[in-house]
């Protein structure tokens, strides 16, 4: 599952990755692949309206770039998201920002979440190997200003940042369906700098660690 066409091109230059109608194979491997667009309302439309339609996959993994708050997590590093949330599902209090469970409106530990959070499915975590295992954000408006970061980092102290990553979460815990993330970063989050993203070195390093991952499945 992919957001954009992007992110998943350098799949089919994987050595021994096939093209099929539905997507891919590798040995006796069927890859479907799903482009659900950018942002959760997109991606929850196109997971659950493919879900309807299709048998339970084994196993889904999501692909896609996201920006690091980081130093030492830069454009080019693949990492593991092992949990995520809505960081911008909640309630204006004046100055103060109250999520969904601050504020009453649901329960931190209401499942799929855990304090709060979605936790990542470990059940196929030894497929990933050699990645840092990182805490993720997910918000409608990619960060783009200081004070936004500034905000978030106290509230979240987040390491990546995605526009779909908890949707992701979100709905496989639910469909209890084994469900990894492997996200690239392609910038860092920042005050916004296109000069600074570097999107085909991420795609590249993510193609890199799918083909890791299913080399192991």
């Amino acid at each position: 599952v992919s957001a954009t066409l992007l992110e998943i091109k350098e799949l089919k230059k994987i050595p021994g990755l096939k093209k099929t109608s539905r997507g891919f194979s590798y040995g006796k491997t069927d890859i479907e692949v799903l482009v659900t667009g950018v942002g959760s309302i997109a991606a929850s439309w196109s997971v659950y309206d493919w879900l309807r339609s299709n048998p339970k996959p084994d196993l889904v993994l999501n692909l896609g770039i996201a920006g690091s708050y980081r130093d030492d997590i830069k454009p080019g590093n693949v990492v593991t998201p092992l949990s995520d949330c809505f960081a911008d599902a909640g309630i204006e209090d004046g100055n103060s920002f109250l999520t969904l469970g601050e504020a009453g409106l649901a329960g931190p530990e209401d499942f799929p979440y855990t304090s709060g959070v979605i936790e990542s499915d470990k059940k196929y975590a030894h497929l990933v190997i050699d990645t840092l295992k990182v805490k993720a954000v997910t918000v409608n408006t990619s960060t783009g200003s200081e004070a936004t970061r500034e905000r978030l980092i106290k509230k979240y102290n987040p390491d990546i940042e995605t526009m779909e990553g908890a949707t992701f979460f979100y709905i496989f815990a639910r469909e209890f369906i084994p469900f990894l993330a492997l996200r690239a970063i392609s910038n860092m989050v920042e005050t916004r700098n296109l000069k600074n993203w570097n999107i085909p070195l991420a795609i590249e390093s993510l193609a890199e660690k799918f083909y890791e991952v299913i080399l192991r499945v």
